[in-house]
């Protein structure tokens, strides 16, 4: 009784003592953010239910056990940006907390994420009760050291195996919180079984599509639909009204009830459906994960899996050798799985879901031709260095710029352009007379972000800043802001990346590879790490061009009357630069 009774006042203590700390918090409502923020829908703005994954319209199409499970918020995530050291998220879910195979924080729970200044993922450990209402708690954050006080941008993943009733996100009544717009890019389309849902990962975020969205920092779609994603053709059809960066048909666990026949008819089916629609767009079909894993005793499930990885090899050499383009295979040899990779032979434990990621990361990145390398500059991220302005709000600017404006010359690079002049406009203009006078008519765009380093900018090349359009020129001048992190070497395995992937994006365009312009007390650097990017323009089969040679005098250091900071130039530099830009522009 005395148990009981202690039992009782802890729990009365607690709930008391957590009342009172978050007695002073704001709460902000996804559902009542005023636009759509849930990241991960297909049809944001027609679903029914705020976690919906398909809008009523198609429930008459679906098999009703789809229908059902397509209430669960898999793959679901909210971007927020805030300063917020502590935060309290608390929200209801229908359904079972957990199931027997798989924990609650991975059917019920969250997962948080912040990224850091420099495109670095971070993760918000949590503690939570799992009651009536589900409540997380996150304290003491602290994403970066070296800028105090800004706001970060998180993720939060949603529930793998759980529909969402409501969600609060709760900050200190001082502390500043947004909801962020969705992203503008193409998603990575997933259609799937259990797996694909994530089954059986032990939180949200490390089910593999949410490893694969923050690895690929791109928008992931998840229909997984556990038992029930058999490629069936009302998914489909629903699937080609997106359009994707790429499509993921992942359905073989589910398909092993079927004849082989049966098996592929689906998958042809399947592959026309979306090719009818979207012919440019490829496809990735994936084999049965488990199937040939060295190790697993069960010899009948083995043969299962054998069998339909065989008929969708079968399938798809038919579909090559019959000229078929852009249709791709990702097999279980390079997912990797062994006998420790599952929680019961087919659904990845946490490790398994990292192999599946790694898998499915490297192939597509192969095929949508987002490469990266050993080095920092050499992998693409964001950043958030730079306190005069929002980088993803100016990435999306671009991104709707270049559909309602093309560009018929573009330049790439950091503050030096970013804060000369021109549009999109920057909250800063240094050099806006000379900008208005030379580049204006000549119809430069100034894709310049402040504090880019090389690997900003190509991520934002490989997030579609140039894609749909067809430039005369691209010029790159990035680099500087690694002089102080990075080797000259990394830095030109960088930029060679980066030229690779302006010419695959802008293949009848001249590119113009500029040397970095010179800098206080680094000169001697820039001017041997420019002939470095001069040898890499000609390899590249790219134009070099070095105008920052006029900002020098006759001692080789910067002409001081030229610059505001012995980095970027004043007006009159910036003057000089743009007369020795047009020589360049102009033919």
């Amino acid at each position: 009784m005395n148990r009981i009774v202690t039992l009782l006042i802890f729990c009365l203590f607690n709930t008391v003592s957590f009342s009172q700390t978050i007695a002073g918090y704001k709460w902000e409502d996804p559902a009542k953010a005023g636009f759509a923020v849930i990241e991960g829908q297909a049809w944001p703005t027609e679903t029914a239910g705020t976690y919906d994954r398909f809008p009523p319209r198609a429930q008459s199409s679906l098999n009703p056990n789809v229908w059902n499970i397509s209430h669960s918020s898999a793959g679901l995530y909210i971007k927020f940006k805030t300063d917020a050291p502590n935060l309290v998220i608390r929200y209801k879910v229908k359904g079972d907390l957990a199931m027997s195979h798989m924990p609650a924080t991975g059917v019920s729970g969250l997962d948080l994420y912040a990224l850091d200044p420099n495109g670095k993922w971070c993760l918000a450990p949590g503690s939570f009760t799992f009651m009536d209402t589900v409540t997380y708690r996150y304290s003491n954050i602290k994403v970066s050291t070296s800028f105090p006080g800004r706001s970060y941008e998180y993720r939060l993943f949603l529930p793998l195996y759980n529909s969402v009733s409501w969600l609060q996100i709760g900050v200190p009544a001082g502390n500043n919180f947004a909801f962020m717009p969705l992203a503008k890019e193409k998603p990575v389309l997933v259609y799937g079984t259990s797996i694909a849902q994530g089954a059986c990962a032990s939180r949200p975020g490390l089910a593999w599509t949410a490893i694969l969205q923050r690895e690929l920092d791109r928008p992931v779609v998840n229909l997984g639909f556990s038992g029930s994603g058999r490629l069936e053709k009302s998914v489909i059809d629903l699937m080609a009204e997106v359009d994707a960066k790429i499509y993921v048909l992942d359905c073989m666990p589910n398909l092993t009830s079927f004849a082989d026949a049966e098996i592929e008819t689906r998958l042809l089916a399947s592959i026309q459906g979306l090719k009818q629609k979207h012919p440019l767009v490829p496809i990735l079909l994936a084999e049965h994960a488990a199937g040939n894993v060295d190790g697993l005793l069960d010899t009948g499930r083995n043969t299962d899996y054998i069998r339909v990885n065989k008929v969708l090899n079968q399938t798809y050499s038919k579909l090559i050798a019959a000229g078929e383009k852009n249709v791709y295979l990702l097999t279980n040899k390079e997912i990797g799985f062994d006998i420790n990779s599952t929680v019961d032979g087919v659904h990845p434990n946490d490790a398994g879901m990292q192999q599946y990621a790694r898998a499915y990361e490297k192939v597509i990145r192969a095929i949508i031709n987002e490469p990266t390398g050993p080095y920092s500059t050499t992998a693409p991220v964001v950043q958030s260095r730079d306190g005069y302005y929002d980088w993803r709000n100016r990435h999306n600017e671009i991104l709707t710029l270049v559909k309602t404006d093309a560009p018929k010359i573009v330049f790439l690079g950091n503050s030096i352009l970013n804060y000369w002049g021109g549009a999109p406009k920057a909250p800063l203009a240094r050099g806006a007379a000379s900008w208005d006078k030379y580049l204006e008519p000549l119809g430069v765009k100034n894709f310049g972000f402040g504090w880019d380093q090389v690997e900003n900018v190509l991520w934002r090349v490989y997030h579609e800043e140039l894609d749909g359009f067809k430039a005369d020129k691209v010029m790159i001048m990035i680099g500087t802001n690694n002089l102080s992190a990075n080797t000259d070497d990394e830095i030109i395995a960088g930029l060679k990346l980066l030229a690779q992937a302006v010419k695959a994006r802008q293949p009848q365009t001249e590119i113009l590879l500029s040397g970095l312009l010179p800098r206080r007390a680094q000169e001697k650097r820039v001017q041997v790490l420019n002939k470095g990017i001069a040898k890499l323009a000609a390899q590249a089969g790219v134009r070099f061009i070095n105008p920052g040679i006029l900002l020098l005098n006759q001692a080789g250091n910067i002409d001081e009357s030229l610059f505001g900071d012995g980095l970027h130039p004043n007006e009159e530099g910036y003057q000089k630069l743009a007369v020795a830009l047009v020589s360049y522009l102009k033919k």
